[in-house]
């Protein structure tokens, strides 16, 4: 009983809003602390250890008011990102201060921001989304290097004789190449090359159309229709956990069940 009453508290926790906004406060001010350290002045650095480690704390604090408000401690390690908080704090507690382990102590206190993610579930949808779009992502990517490729081989064929510092070989073709998708001093690329052929500047508008135009609006495409799906999906699920048979429904079903038992017997 006191379990029970103990649990229904830690969860009454978990669920307030002051607390969640509490939460996303300190991942943000972790963030800045990060920030702070660089500056490399004595009063600040004294400042932000204290500070790393009420956030160390906190954070150790917040993980197992969630844990302890789970009803069924063991769902609680079915979801990834309550892995992935409890990964970052408790590595996190690693001192900064120790010699041999303080360049790994400082990267995951980096690391720390991305509770951000796992705390907000709009940012958490939005990398679900973009990790179950890979796949397809993949066949667009593979793509996309078949025609750098082509175009690389071409433009080093032509070209290295213009500049051999940017079409001298395929692979410095493929970093020029990727300098104009970009729109990074392009012109001035094929300036160049036009003065010994004219008709480059071709060359360089069908790679632009093709790549920055074409292949961009299908990687857009793609992400924002499994970002569709998944926003339906969540939505199904919050619709049907929001759901309580109301008494309508009942004799609803009941009917039905009656009208069956009526056909099975008329059979």
């Amino acid at each position: 009983m006191k379990a029970s009453v103990l649990q229904a508290k830690f969860e009454q926790i978990r669920s307030n809003k002051v607390f969640e906004l509490f939460v996303i406060t300190v991942i943000i001010l972790s963030a800045l602390l990060v920030g702070a350290k660089t500056y490399n002045q004595p009063l600040i650095n004294e400042i932000t250890r204290y500070m790393d480690w009420f956030i160390s704390l906190f954070f150790l604090t917040e993980i197992t008011i969630r844990f302890m408000a789970e009803e069924n401690k063991r769902r609680f390690f079915h979801s990834f990102w309550n892995w992935f908080d409890t990964l970052i704090v408790l590595v996190s507690l690693v001192p900064a201060e120790n010699a041999d382990m303080a360049v790994i102590a400082r990267l995951v206190r980096v690391f720390r921001v991305l509770r951000m993610i796992s705390f907000i579930p709009e940012l958490r949808l939005l990398l679900v989304s973009l990790v179950k779009a890979l796949p397809q992502l993949g066949y667009v990517m593979l793509l996309l290097f078949i025609i750098f490729y082509i175009y690389a081989a071409i433009g080093s064929t032509l070209f290295a004789e213009v500049n051999a510092t940017l079409w001298g070989n395929i692979s410095i073709s493929l970093l020029t190449l990727f300098r104009v998708m970009t729109f990074e001093d392009w012109t001035d690329v094929m300036y160049e090359t036009m003065a010994v052929y004219p008709l480059s500047w071709i060359f360089y508008l069908t790679f632009i159309f093709l790549s920055a135009f074409a292949f961009l609006n299908m990687v857009i495409g793609i992400v924002v229709n499994v970002m569709e799906q998944e926003s339906a999906k969540v939505k199904a699920a919050q619709d049907l956990a929001n759901h309580e048979p109301t008494m309508k429904d009942l004799m609803h079903e009941i009917h039905a069940l009656r009208k069956d038992i009526d056909n099975l017997k008329k059979q």
